[in-house]
């Protein structure tokens, strides 16, 4: 979940600037060098590319299932990026800036890095790890970051908005302040990587090959058939200059925190010197918990997201972690409170005010929408004198939309998930306050009317919280669509961030068989990562602590087979 998290968050900013008009390029994709991936493959008995491939496919496959829409996935296994990291290299090395030398201290193999004695205990363990490190002393090249200390000082110092959050651009401030020093970007005693060409008994450092992936992403794979947009810069035979002319410097980086100073002070150190722009932000991401403790394969403490959304969808698991993180600070999860969240939002406030609206239609407007969006909100005649006051869904509307797009655009989506779950609130407040469904069975044709109004006003509510929505939950929104009658399928090219403006829907139009969006979690829905609540709670003996106890246990291990899915919560 790790991996996921960040990535569901880079989509979720993705498709709001695509809906916003924006020409969009996401990049993710796996680092493939280095000690610890040979180390991890010959773990399986495969070769380093075999273990590689075997892990990317299930990458792609895992960010298919979560509505991850990424525009390019860089290997730093493929040709384009080798070359790339070579003329980057190049570039250094005539700059002067790389040199021999010979070094030793404790190197920790997951985070391939050498670590200083503060950083770790009294045992040399490794603080994210907690691994001991390894000591070692080799002759490798260095890059001379320190040539660099007084440009990165004042990067950080004259812009609030390079590293983000605040904190964490307080944090690299400190680091830089302390004096940066020169690091190693070869490995002598490492195959598994890209030969130097200055000297091929050396493989290029991990880190100086990875981070030059947000450069060679940009470049089409060498199998690829040219596009219009690529062909005069494939022409050229630098690589480099075919990344500036895709789009490079990136917008935005959105990496974990444990990773901050690689790409908040390595990187653009690492530009500088070969003489290329810089990324305009670098947004460091929090950690996950789990129950209160911190996720991580070596802590033995992980949350599987292929399970989640097998069992509960791709639209829940997006927007429990959306919502409940707040982007940049840690989070915690537990399945308990993520069923609870999606209850609370996705079917009781979003799937009840479409649904119960769409049934309340159906029953009683066979020939389709009694009025249009605009009719349904207008200032009738005789009430002039209420001085044409803003209808409130129409108010709660606009504001709401304001507020996600702002949101969104300022890397928040959660601060945009509550403003828009803000319009569902008030559809359904106001469903509660007008009751259409008592007019429609005893009012006047003045009072039915009236009720008919009042469903259409909420069913356009649902459209415009369908759009404003879809960066976090694209297949519900779709699904609202569907059931708006506006058409099925994908609404990526459909739809565009104007269309959160009012007045879509017309007089006549005929909405869809009402069938929920999203079906709510009850107890027949399996708990795929820990035990139910009740199951866990029950006492050994007499059955007694609120659970079902032993029948209950048997039947949550029964359920809860690898890889299988569970009900599915979100209709298809």
């Amino acid at each position: 979940m790790g991996s996921s998290y960040p990535t569901i968050a880079a989509d979720v900013l993705a498709r709001f600037q695509r809906l916003s008009g924006k020409r969009v390029r996401f990049l993710t994709g796996t680092d493939e060098h280095g000690e610890k991936i040979a180390l991890a493959a010959a773990a399986r008995s495969m070769s380093p590319q075999e273990h590689c491939d075997n892990i990317v496919q299930a990458y792609k496959e895992l960010w298919a299932k979560l509505d991850i829409a990424y525009d390019g996935f860089i290997r730093t296994t493929d040709s384009q990026h080798e070359a790339l990291v070579q003329e980057v290299l190049q570039r250094v090395w005539d700059k002067g800036d790389i040199y021999k030398a010979s070094y030793s201290g404790w190197y920790c193999v997951d985070c391939e890095e050498y670590k200083d004695e503060k950083e770790m205990d009294g045992e040399h363990n490794c603080p994210t790890h907690r691994r001991p490190c390894q000591h070692r002393e080799e002759e490798n090249y260095f890059f001379a970051l320190s040539k660099y200390q007084a440009q990165l000082e004042a990067l950080l110092e004259g812009s609030d908005g390079f590293v983000q959050p605040a904190s964490r651009r307080n944090e690299v401030l400190g680091w830089v302040r302390e004096g940066v020093r020169d690091f190693s970007i070869s490995r002598s005693a490492v195959q598994w990587g890209i030969p130097m060409r200055q000297d091929p008994s050396h493989t290029v450092y991990v880190w100086f090959d990875a981070l030059n992936g947000y450069l060679s992403g940009l470049l089409p794979l060498a199998d690829a058939a040219p596009s219009s947009s690529s062909s005069s810069s494939s022409s050229s035979s630098s690589s480099v200059e075919a990344a500036l002319a895709q789009g490079w410097p990136a917008d935005v980086h959105v990496i974990g925190k444990d990773i901050l100073r690689f790409h908040a002070i390595y990187w653009p150190g690492m530009l500088m010197s070969a003489g290329l722009p810089l990324p305009k932000q670098v947004f460091g991401h929090g950690f996950l918990t789990k129950d209160g403790l911190k996720m991580g394969k070596a802590l033995g403490n992980t949350l599987d997201p292929e399970a989640l959304v097998n069992a509960y969808g791709a639209d829940a698991v997006r927007l429990f972690f959306m919502k409940e993180v707040a982007f940049g600070q840690d989070g915690n999860f537990s399945e308990s409170a993520f069923r609870d969240t999606v209850n609370a939002t996705l079917a009781n406030s979003v799937g009840n005010m479409l649904n119960r609206t769409l049934g309340l239609l159906r029953k009683n407007y066979e020939a389709g929408l009694p009025c249009s969006a605009a009719e349904a909100v207008a200032v009738a005649a005789g009430e002039e004198q209420q001085q044409q006051q803003q209808h409130p869904l129409v108010a709660v509307c606009e504001q709401q939309v304001a507020a996600a797009a702002a949101a969104y655009g300022k890397l928040a989506p959660h601060q945009a998930v509550e403003a828009v779950l803000a319009i569902s609130a008030a559809g359904n407040l106001y469903l509660e306050q007008t009751a259409p469904w008592s007019a429609l069975k005893k009012g006047s044709d003045e009072e039915k009317a009236a009720a008919g109004r009042v469903l259409v006003a909420v069913l356009e509510t649902a459209r415009i919280l369908a759009v404003a929505l879809s960066p976090i939950t694209p297949g519900l929104s779709s699904r609202i669509y569907q059931q708006l009658g506006l058409g099925e399928g994908a609404l990526d090219g459909r739809v565009s961030w104007s269309d959160t403006a009012w007045g879509q829907l017309q007089a006549g139009h005929c909405t869809a068989a009402p069938q929920p969006v999203f079906a709510r979690l009850d107890d027949t829905v399996p708990f795929v990562t820990e035990p139910a609540p009740g199951a866990a709670a029950a006492a050994p003996a007499g059955g007694k602590g609120g659970g079902g106890g032993k029948k209950q246990q048997q039947k949550q291990q029964k359920q809860q087979k690898p890889k299988e899915a569970a009900t599915a919560a979100a209709a298809s």
